[in-house]
């Protein structure tokens, strides 16, 4: 199964660790012919993940608004190994996902190999990555799209890109990622409970 939801373009998300995990081995990003600055940050990434999986702590709040949902879903997330905001969030989705396995499906698609489906999401007219779409299966609707980043961020990157104040895109990086770490998720998560309360 992993192998065919693979040539079909989706990852499982063990499937896309397992190839996450190659790439870093083999000094490449999930880019193909990505450059060598994408495969240090898919380097950096693989760590980010590592961490926030051994960190994740996921609300009793969250836990009951996830396994109440009795539709089925698929969620579908557009990444790339080189994405900060996805080493970040994308564990805690898995995480949130497995919390009700018989209604919740999560699969991976690697942004630039999904050009079509990833310019019906832009932000902002922007590729802006991690993007999760959530499918009704039941309904047979798009329930919700969440992403790129949880909102606080999304205002300091907004904010930087309006008023940089001779901030460097890895000055800002590093203060994103520290806000990331202070937040310990628990916006990302504060957003799902939302989201999951107005789901059948």
């Amino acid at each position: 199964m992993a192998t065919l939801l693979t040539e079909l373009g989706l990852y499982s998300y063990e499937s896309y660790l397992r190839a996450f995990e190659q790439w870093v081995q083999n000094k490449q990003s999930s880019t193909i012919n990505g450059s060598h600055a994408l495969a240090e940050y898919t380097k950096l990434n693989w760590a980010r993940t590592q961490r926030r999986h051994k960190t994740i702590s996921l609300s009793p709040e969250l836990v009951k608004a996830v396994q109440r949902i009795q539709h089925h879903y698929t969620w579908l997330v557009l990444t790339e190994t080189w994405c900060g905001d996805s080493a970040q969030n994308l564990p805690v989705i898995a995480e949130i996902a497995k919390l009700n396995p018989d209604n919740i499906k999560l699969f991976i698609l690697l942004r630039d190999e999904n050009p079509e489906l990833m310019n019906s999401y832009l932000t902002n007219g922007a590729k802006a990555i991690p993007k999760m779409i959530a499918i009704d299966e039941t309904l047979g609707r798009e329930a919700f799209i969440w992403g790129p980043r949880p909102v606080p961020a999304q205002d300091l990157l907004l904010n930087w890109k309006k008023n940089p104040e001779g901030k460097t895109w890895d000055d800002f990086e590093k203060e994103l990622h520290s806000w990331y770490a202070k937040d310990k998720t628990e916006t990302l998560q504060s957003e799902f409970i939302e989201l999951m309360s107005k789901l059948d």
